[in-house]
């Protein structure tokens, strides 16, 4: 299908016009799209997982850091509350990990049972709160290494503005926009 400038598709008479009732188009959706509630189910579930991928990287990569810490000369002068808060930061990540791979392994394990749309909203509830504990880790792991490098006050004012930028672009803007009911892709 051809698009046209404002990214819509074009009708090119390549596939059949779906029947209409009442002068309702059933293959034209809430958000404008011309696709049937399969079509959309089948793009939604691309969309979440593409989107993981992109989170993915950064939790691993955390996760690889967690790991070798440990086996660093310098833990042996780390506090206790630093030895708390690298404990919750591990976990967190550990939890994060699990559910934000937990979409892509229930596809996998899932597959061809013919439920996309109860996947769907699962994976999008793991990827939301994977996304929030990820939130938790990376505040965790700022706070952890600024108080090793400066001190506490300075450790807990950085995690807690680390914790508001998170907290405004990950969840409170776009519940700003949801409640001004902002046209988007969802």
């Amino acid at each position: 299908m051809a698009t046209t400038g404002s990214g819509q598709r074009a009708r090119r008479g390549t596939r059949p016009v779906p029947a209409q009732r009442d002068g309702h188009d059933d293959r034209r959706g809430d958000d404008g799209r011309d696709e049937s509630r399969a079509e959309r189910i089948d793009r939604e579930l691309m969309e979440l997982l593409n989107e993981l991928r992109v989170a993915l990287p950064g939790v691993q990569f955390l996760f690889a850091f967690l790991l070798v810490v440990p086996f660093q000369q310098a833990t042996e002068r780390a506090t206790d509350f630093q030895r708390d808060v690298y404990f919750v930061t591990l976990v967190a990540v550990v939890v994060a990990t699990a559910l934000l791979i937990a979409p892509a392994a229930q596809h996998r394990a899932l597959f061809r049972q013919h439920d996309k749309e109860d996947l769907l909203r699962r994976s999008n509830r793991f990827a939301f709160l994977g996304l929030c504990v990820l939130a938790v880790a990376i505040v965790a792991a700022v706070v952890l290494v600024v108080d090793f490098l400066f001190a506490l006050p300075q450790a807990l004012v950085t995690g807690g503005l680390v914790a508001v930028l998170l907290g405004w672009l990950w969840i409170g803007s776009p519940i700003v926009q949801r409640a001004r009911g902002g046209a988007g892709d969802e």
